[in-house]
């Protein structure tokens, strides 16, 4: 009622009120007040934005048309399943082989616990269960620092927490900050660092029980080994694990975080049905975008013809290097603007495993490996725990890790990514592999990103000719957020651009 008010200037305007105001769901009964009816909105690009755009302007009743390049809906929102194929812009054409019940998620993975997008998944319907992203029992192994052997995470926090808690208790304690605290405050600091730095009456780290056991404790006879050989302060910080745990205070990467239950694809499978497949048109690859003052005409090609469509609105989610290839009147600014915009490289391979041996041999569920090897990441599977098969992320890297991966064909990728593997957890990493695939954003049809770099952030004024319509054209994207390469920034810039459509729609 608000946003309409605005739109008939009977309180603040609508721009206002979509700024300082959280989120309304448009309805059909906004056109009430106004007699006006809804109109006709062709959204150029069948990701997370778009469908987004598509569903909640059809809350309201807009006829809305979507044109996705690729078959399938859903972006960089993309999951693979056996029988699943694609061909990257090197010529490489995988299939996958996984079994059933068995996946991966090639782009977003999990979702913090503060993002819309599971605000989304309740209103779709789209179960969720827990991703595990800090696991303890998880490895890190920086081959490039000396590290022999990989070190649980677990053991390697232990060490790092112990040191660090061990100088700035004896720092302290000598007088090196009576100038910052008070002698109260010091008492403070100390008695903090002995419990989180598991320091003892000396305020000397010796180890303990959260390094770990070599025997673990059990029935009686059997207290448990700790874990000897602790390392010397100088060699934990030359190893460098410490450059990990501050990954899990991030903001966006924070326990608990959670994913749809079946693969991320989930959600987009649900946005689609509610939008209907019948105002998704796929394989509709778009040229030419020109805005008529009075209406907006889009020209695609599906099926080897090409089309027109007119609109009154037009809604461009596509990814900002791909539409910077779209004809257009729109103006040099907005070129600029999508031009100033570059494309990120990130890749993953899925490991398939005949056994589950992580679990079995190294009492590992879910998480994620750390390691200085060009695979980055390792990501234990977070769903079927206990079944017979499982399907590992061998690497998930980024920029010219990433790119290198790519000019490799698919069996020299899983070679190079098994090797690495090898060295942490052992000859099963090899020994009982079944299948593998790997893919990779930049070499990828329509998208040809990961995620983008927008420099100076979303507000820079060389972004404004996006952040406003040009004319009948509106702009969505995660790109247009401070959260690019999440979803929960294609769905708050998609509301954005439907909430100022709306709006204008209501008093024109």
């Amino acid at each position: 009622m608000f946003a309409t008010m605005g739109a008939l200037g009977l309180a603040p305007t609508a721009e206002a009120a979509q700024r300082d105001q959280p989120f309304r769901a448009l309805k059909p009964g906004d056109f009430t007040l106004t007699g006006r009816g809804a109109a006709k909105v062709v959204i150029v690009g069948g990701g997370i934005a778009g469908l987004a755009s598509a569903y909640e302007l059809g809350k309201a009743g807009y006829d809305c048309t979507v044109l996705e390049a690729r078959d399938r809906t859903g972006g960089r929102n993309f999951t693979l399943r056996g029988g699943d194929s694609t061909t990257d812009l090197y010529g490489n054409t995988q299939t996958a082989r996984f079994t059933d019940g068995q996946y991966m998620n090639a782009g977003p993975a999990r979702i913090p616990q503060w993002m819309v997008t599971l605000d989304y998944c309740r209103e779709l319907g789209v179960p969720i269960e827990v991703f595990t992203n800090v696991n303890a029992d998880a490895y890190i192994f920086n081959q490039k620092s000396g590290m022999k052997q990989p070190e649980r995470y677990r053991t390697a926090k232990a060490d790092v927490y112990g040191y660090v808690s061990e100088l700035l208790a004896k720092a302290t304690d000598r007088g090196a900050l009576d100038k910052e605290l008070t002698v109260a405050d010091r008492e403070r600091l100390v008695e903090f660092l002995k419990d989180w730095g598991e320091l003892g009456d000396t305020l000397t780290y010796e180890g303990g029980e959260r390094r770990g056991y070599s025997v673990v404790p059990a029935a009686a006879g059997t207290p448990g080994v700790l874990l000897g050989d602790i390392p010397t302060a100088s060699e934990v910080f030359a190893s460098g694990v410490g450059r990990y745990f501050s990954f899990e205070f991030g903001f966006d990467q924070a326990m608990l975080m959670f994913q749809p239950v079946g693969g991320m694809d989930r959600i987009p499978h649900a946005l689609t049905k509610a939008v209907g497949t019948h105002r998704i048109r796929t394989g509709a690859v778009v040229s030419d975008i020109t805005d008529k003052g009075s209406g907006v005409a889009v020209t695609y090609t599906q099926g080897g013809r090409t089309k027109v469509i007119d609109a009154d609105y037009c809604i461009a989610a596509m990814p900002p290097n791909i539409l910077a290839k779209v004809q257009h009147n729109l103006g040099s600014g907005v070129q600029r603007a999508l031009e100033a915009i570059t494309p990120s490289s990130a890749a993953k391979i899925g490991l398939e495993y005949r056994s589950r041996w992580w679990e079995l041999d190294h009492n590992i569920y879910g998480g994620i490996t750390e390691t200085d090897q060009d695979v980055t990441h390792i990501w234990h599977p977070s769903y079927g725990f206990h079944g017979e098969r499982g399907v590992l992320i061998g690497y998930y890297n980024y920029d010219d890790d990433a790119d290198a991966y790519a000019k490799l064909t698919p069996g020299e990728r899983e070679k190079r990514a098994v090797a690495a593997g090898v060295k942490i957890y052992g000859e099963q990493y090899r020994t009982e592999l079944a299948s593998s695939f790997s893919h990779h954003w930049r070499q990828t049809p329509h998208l040809e990103a990961a995620w983008h770099d927008t420099p100076g952030g979303p507000d820079d004024p060389r972004y404004q000719p996006l952040n406003r319509p040009t004319g009948r054209v509106y702009f969505a994207g995660d790109w247009l957020s401070y959260t690019d390469a999440w979803q929960h920034g294609a769905f708050t810039s998609a509301r954005k651009a439907v909430t100022a459509l709306h709006a204008r729609v209501l008093s024109s």
